[in-house]
């Protein structure tokens, strides 16, 4: 490590986190892809996380705003990617996500699902499968917007059921029609378009469209990377390799491509920038975000000791490592938040970050709360901080 590289400090890396993660007030978002580009991509397990994630970013708007990106304008669309996770990711953005990622994932899973096919025994293989997709997709031609239960009542084939594990202790019975609609939107064949109910729902109907135009898989890795470490830089290979899931290979390919220049940290270790990308930071105003769960800021890196202290873990996270509703304080954790079911919005800070923290962090909350108006969130991943205020 030499002491000639430019040294980001934590202070900094925080100050980039409210202006590049548009929570700062003066770094909101205009628009909803806008939102989403600023942290590559919105987590979207939990139908809620989108809409929380983009509004804490966005400087007007309400939830009929993200829907219009969703469902109208389709400016913003669901993918299933980095991690195999579902994801919120601009159009702009989603040809390259789904060349980096979604295709290699789509690849195994018509290879699983072909392999239970084949172990059931009933005959069903390759061909019946391009038979049911292609139904599935005429019979969204013909009905418009459709749920899962909705398709299979009108595709016989989707009613189908096998035997996963025959003969074995975890010999299950299983219908297919949630694997081969999770195919169709691996490949790009379907997108979520509107739920049942309102924005909170995970009840999707879908949607017959056309795959995503092709990148080639390094250039498109190259175009993640580059535009993860502008978000989340200073950051390591192994920050990059955990968020993306990719192999080691695959990451330090996308980096080479990419070519980062090296920093210091606080602590000494040398980590990466985007090239040019080594000034420092400027301070921003004083800010508060109540994130959700799930959120990408929060979720950005594997080691995320410059913004969450390690004794506020076990409060946050759940058993599976997800972290749940979050309070910050000028890009640092500093507790966690919930909506009781009243609507009332309670929170609470883990240690002492001051009055002006207190202060700003409740008229964030007031923010919230007129913005989700009606609207009950309870999210999907329950840590123990959140079920301890809502109790």
């Amino acid at each position: 490590m030499s002491p000639s590289l430019p040294l980001v400090t934590t202070a900094e890396r925080r100050d980039r986190l409210g202006r590049r993660h548009r929570l700062a007030p003066s770094a909101r978002a205009a628009t909803v892809p806008q939102a989403a580009d600023a942290v590559v991509a919105l987590h979207a397990t939990d139908a809620a996380t989108v809409f929380l994630s983009a509004r804490a970013r966005l400087a007007e708007g309400g939830p009929e705003a993200i829907e219009r990106a969703l469902y109208e304008d389709v400016s913003l669309v669901r993918l299933l990617s980095m991690r195999n996770t579902l994801f919120a990711v601009s159009a702009e953005l989603a040809p390259y996500v789904d060349s980096s990622t979604s295709r290699a994932i789509a690849l195994k899973e018509r290879r699983t699902l072909l392999k239970h096919l084949d172990e059931d025994g009933q005959g069903l293989d390759a061909e019946w499968l391009a038979l049911a997709e292609a139904s599935a997709l005429d019979a969204l031609d013909a009905r418009g917007p459709s749920t899962g239960s909705q398709l299979s009542a009108a595709v016989p084939a989707l009613r189908q059921k096998i035997t996963i594990g025959r003969g074995k202790k975890y010999e299950t019975e299983t219908g297919v029609a949630t694997r081969v609609i999770r195919l169709l939107a691996a490949d790009g064949r379907i997108r979520r378009d509107r739920p049942r109910g309102s924005w909170t729902s995970s009840q999707y109907r879908w949607v017959h469209t056309e795959p995503w135009p092709p990148v080639s898989a390094p250039e498109a890795r190259a175009e993640i990377a580059r535009r993860w470490l502008q978000a989340y830089g200073p950051a390591s290979e192994a920050d990059l390799k955990w968020w993306t899931g990719w192999t080691l290979t695959d990451v330090r390919k996308a980096l080479a491509a990419v070519g980062p220049e090296q920093v210091r940290l606080d602590d000494g270790t040398t980590t990466l920038v985007c090239p040019g990308d080594t000034a420092p930071e400027p301070a921003t105003e004083p800010w508060a975000a109540l994130l959700p769960g799930l959120d990408p800021t929060a979720m950005g890196w594997a080691d995320r000791g410059f913004h969450l202290d390690p004794e506020h873990r076990s409060a946050l996270f759940d058993y599976a490592g997800n972290i749940g509703p979050t309070v910050w304080w000028n890009g640092e954790i500093v507790g966690g938040w919930a909506q009781r079911a009243d609507g009332e919005i309670v929170w609470r800070l883990l240690g002492s970050p001051g009055r002006d923290a207190e202060e700003a962090v409740t008229a964030e909350a007031d923010r919230l709360a007129g913005w989700l108006g009606e609207a009950r969130i309870t999210p999907r991943f329950r840590t123990p901080l959140e079920r301890e205020l809502v109790a």
